[in-house]
């Protein structure tokens, strides 16, 4: 399989610092693997065997439950490590990271994990930081849902999305990619129903614009003061 191309991933934070022969031996090591969109990069309950870093695309992460529940987590864009399950002392995939559109990553075999980190220390804070950052979005999470109301908990996931993922357009901050409301309604734990209903009054008041698996916000800041509780004025 062809070598990754070095200027491809020396400004990502896992690889600053390094010099460009640490930078290609740490390339050496990994394999570069598409994703077509749809396609599970891993499952969860499988044997963590890799980890990984997002070179290009974009991965959803669910989760199912012991009662079959499936829920969104968190998605996943381009620069960020992930399946990092060796960082949390798990020998499986806690949850499953699917393309969410066609996506590049590059792939280390978990073997090399201690190694590697001994080695290369900013691998290990990149980790750090990953594991840190999830936990944070966990919290609020939990926060919101055990003490907002359904829209402020619609809002503040779709300011998330747009700050991970959004793009400037014409009419606003567009998430940089596709995303249902049924996507939406399992990373916030609330119904179809409930989602669309919202998003469907958003749109007439002008504060998103809607479309096949596709947001624009388009008033950001009444959306923020939403979030916040301080309804639509």
């Amino acid at each position: 399989m062809a070598a990754v191309d070095r200027s491809l991933v020396a400004k990502l934070p896992m690889f600053a610092g390094l010099t460009p022969g640490e930078q290609d031996e740490l390339l050496r090591e990994s394999r570069s693997i598409r994703y077509p969109k749809g396609t599970a990069v891993f499952d969860q309950g499988a044997q963590a065997d890799r980890f990984f870093l997002l070179l290009h695309g974009h991965l959803r992460v669910e989760k199912t439950t012991p009662q079959g529940q499936q829920s969104v987590v968190r998605y996943v864009s381009a620069g960020e490590l992930f399946g990092v399950a060796q960082a949390m002392s798990l020998t499986h995939y806690p949850a499953t990271a699917v393309a969410a559109v066609d996506s590049i990553a590059l792939a280390w075999p978990s073997s090399s994990w201690h190694r590697l980190t001994v080695k290369f220390p900013s691998l290990a804070a990149s980790a750090l930081q990953t594991v840190g950052s999830r936990l944070q979005d966990t919290q609020a999470r939990v926060m919101e849902m055990s003490s907002e109301q359904v829209e402020q908990r619609v809002a503040h996931a779709l300011l998330r999305l747009a700050k991970q993922a959004g793009r400037k357009v014409d009419t606003g901050v567009e998430i940089d990619f596709p995303i249902s409301r049924q996507d939406v309604a399992e990373m916030i734990g609330t119904t179809l129903h409930t989602v669309s209903r919202i998003l469907s009054a958003w749109e007439q008041q002008g504060l998103v614009e809607g479309g096949r698996q596709r947001i624009v916000l388009r008033e950001p800041h009444k959306l923020f003061r939403i979030a916040e509780g301080h309804g639509k004025e």
